[in-house]
C-alpha cells in the first residue's frame, strides 16, 4: 500500500482546446469554421528568451520561503552563443528565503507543443548539487500568488544531478497531442539539502522543445504501479494519484517523469458501480465490485483500484492518502520528559508520509488532548484488523523490534494493550505493509480508542509510517 499516494495534484483548470471561428453569423457551422492555431515555436531560452518578454520568470511566493533575488541572465557563461540563465540557489539560512524557483509562462495565447516529444536544456552547476525538480506546464495567473494556478498538464522530473561541465537532460512528454495551447513553459525548484545547506549557482541554456526519435515508448503508472483495493460505501470517492511515465534515452538511462491525470485515459469495469472522471476522480455509486484501469497514449497502465463497495463502513482510516482521515491531536504526543522523539507528518516525494528520527517512543493521539473540535476518540469495535506500513530507517539488528500499543479510554480508566513486530517482520529502507489482526492485542477494549504507541526501546531512531487505518473484514 506505499503506493496509495498524491504525488502531483495541485489546482487544476480547464484550457481551451479549440476556438471556432464563424466567418458570418448568418451561415450555419460548415467547412468554412477551423480551429484555431496557436504558435508552434520550440525556443523558451536561447541567448535571450524567446517569447516570453524580458519579465519572463515568474518566482515562486515569497510566503513559502522562496528567494527572488538569485535569477538572471549571465553574458559571461553560455554552452551555445552568448549567454545563459543563471541561478544562484540560497542558503538554507539566507533571510531573503532558502530555496529559489518559479515558472517561465509564454505571454501570449499560449503554444502548440504538438509536434515536439520533449523539453530539453543544458545545464551546469558551480559544484554537484541536486536541483529538487525541473518540469513544464504550469503557469501562474498575474495576480499570482492569489491568482490561479493552471497546470492541467503539468510534468516534472526530480532530483536533477548536476555536473561542473554542460550536460543535456530531457524531460518527456507524455502525448504531446494534448498540449494544443500550452503556456507553462518551464519550472524549477532547487535547495541546499544537497549540499549541506550551502548556497551554489546552475546554469541553464538552449531550453527548448525537440521531437527526438531515440525517446523509448513510455512506461507509465499509476499508484505506483500497485494495483490497489478501495473499499468503500456508496457516496465516498477517491482520486487516483502517483502518475509515472519512464522512458529510455538514447544514452541508455530511463528518465521518469511525474505527471497529472490528465495525460491519462481512464475507464470502470462496471460504470454502475464505480464511475471515473477525466482527472481520475472514482465515485462509488452503489454496493459491488469494480476495477479502474488506465491507458497512456494507447500504452496499458501498470496499476488499477479495484473497489469495493459494502453497505457499510469497512475502514477507519488515521493516517492514509487513499481514505478519508478522522481528526487527530497530531502524530506525535511529545511526551516530556521521557520522550526524544522528533518528527511528524511530512512530504516525500509528494507523498504525505510521518517521519520520526531520534525515536525511543511516540504516540499518535485522537482523543482531544488539546481540545480541537471535532477530535474524539474511535469507537472501532466493528472492526477486524489494524494495518499499518513500516520503514526502517537504518539498519537492522536481529533483536531489534517496533512495540504498538492501542490505548482505549484515555484518561479515563484507560487500558492498552501491546503486540510486537520483530525485526525478521521488518526491512531496512524498504516499506512493509502490515495487517495485524486486533484479536492480537488480547482483551484490549476498542469502543473509545484515542492513542497508538509506538516503541522501538530507543534501538530503532529512524522509522517512517503510513496508512494507518482500521478494516474490518
Amino acid at each position: 500500500m506505499k503506493t496509495i499516494k498524491n504525488i502531483t495534484t495541485k489546482m487544476v483548470f480547464s484550457a481551451a482546446i479549440l476556438l471556432l471561428t464563424m466567418l458570418s453569423c448568418e451561415r450555419d457551422l460548415s467547412n468554412d469554421v477551423v480551429p484555431a492555431t496557436f504558435n508552434n515555436s520550440a525556443e523558451i531560452f536561447t541567448d535571450a528568451p524567446v517569447g516570453l518578454t524580458d519579465q519572463f520568470f515568474v518566482s515562486f511566493d515569497p510566503a513559502t520561503g522562496a528567494n527572488v533575488d538569485g535569477f538572471g541572465v549571465d553574458d559571461n557563461v553560455a554552452y551555445k552563443g552568448k549567454s545563459s540563465i543563471r541561478i544562484d540557489v540560497p542558503a538554507e539560512t539566507d533571510p531573503a528565503g532558502g530555496y529559489i524557483g518559479g515558472i517561465f509562462r509564454d505571454r501570449g495565447e499560449g503554444r502548440n507543443l504538438t509536434g515536439y516529444n520533449a523539453l530539453t536544456f543544458w545545464a551546469k552547476g558551480s559544484t554537484t548539487a541536486t536541483i529538487g525538480e525541473a518540469g513544464f506546464g504550469t503557469a501562474f495567473g498575474d495576480d499570482f500568488p492569489i491568482g490561479v494556478v493552471e497546470d492541467k498538464y503539468a510534468v516534472a522530473i526530480r532530483n536533477i544531478q548536476l555536473s561542473t561541465d554542460w550536460r543535456k537532460y530531457t524531460i518527456p512528454i507524455p502525448d504531446p497531442s494534448k498540449l494544443v495551447q500550452e503556456k507553462g513553459m518551464f519550472l524549477f525548484a532547487a535547495g541546499s539539502a544537497s549540499t549541506a545547506g550551502m548556497g551554489y549557482t546552475f546554469w541553464i541554456d538552449e531550453l527548448k522543445f525537440e521531437n527526438l526519435s531515440n525517446i523509448g515508448q513510455s512506461r507509465p503508472t499509476m499508484l505506483g504501479g500497485s494495483t490497489a483495493d478501495f473499499i468503500s460505501v456508496p457516496g465516498q470517492t477517491l482520486n487516483i494519484s502517483g502518475f509515472t511515465g519512464t522512458y529510455n534515452l538514447s544514452n541508455g538511462q530511463d528518465v521518469t517523469v511525474i505527471t497529472t491525470p490528465n495525460y491519462f485515459s481512464f475507464s470502470s469495469s462496471n460504470p454502475s458501480v464505480a464511475s471515473v472522471s477525466e482527472e481520475g476522480l472514482v465515485t462509488v455509486k452503489t454496493t459491488g465490485t469494480a476495477e479502474i484501469t488506465a491507458t497512456l497514449d494507447g500504452v496499458l497502465v501498470k496499476g488499477a483500484v479495484n473497489v469495493q463497495s459494502f453497505p457499510d463502513a469497512r475502514i477507519i482510516s488515521i493516517f492514509s492518502d487513499f481514505y478519508a482521515n478522522v481528526p487527530v491531536d497530531g502524530y506525535n504526543g511529545f511526551y516530556e520528559p521521557f520522550q526524544t522523539t522528533l518528527g511528524g507528518a511530512t512530504i516525500e516525494d509528494g507523498n504525505n508520509i510521518i517521519d520520526y528520527t531520534l525515536l525511543n517512543f511516540v504516540g499518535i493521539e485522537f482523543y482531544g488532548r488539546y481540545g480541537g473540535p471535532g477530535v474524539a476518540p474511535i469507537d472501532a469495535t466493528q472492526m477486524t484488523h489494524f494495518n499499518i506500513d513500516f520503514r526502517v530507517n537504518e539498519a537492522l539488528s536481529p533483536s531489534d523490534f517496533i512495540r504498538i500499543e492501542l490505548i482505549n479510554n484515555v484518561n479515563n480508566g484507560q487500558t492498552g494493550h501491546s503486540f510486537t513486530v520483530p525485526a525478521s517482520s521488518l526491512a531496512s529502507n524498504q516499506w512493509v505493509s502490515l495487517k495485524i489482526p486486533l484479536s492480537s492485542f488480547p482483551g484490549l477494549q476498542r469502543n473509545a480508542l484515542g492513542i497508538i504507541l509506538f516503541d522501538t526501546g530507543g534501538n530503532i531512531k529512524n522509522l517512517s509510517v503510513d496508512n494507518i487505518f482500521f478494516s474490518k473484514e
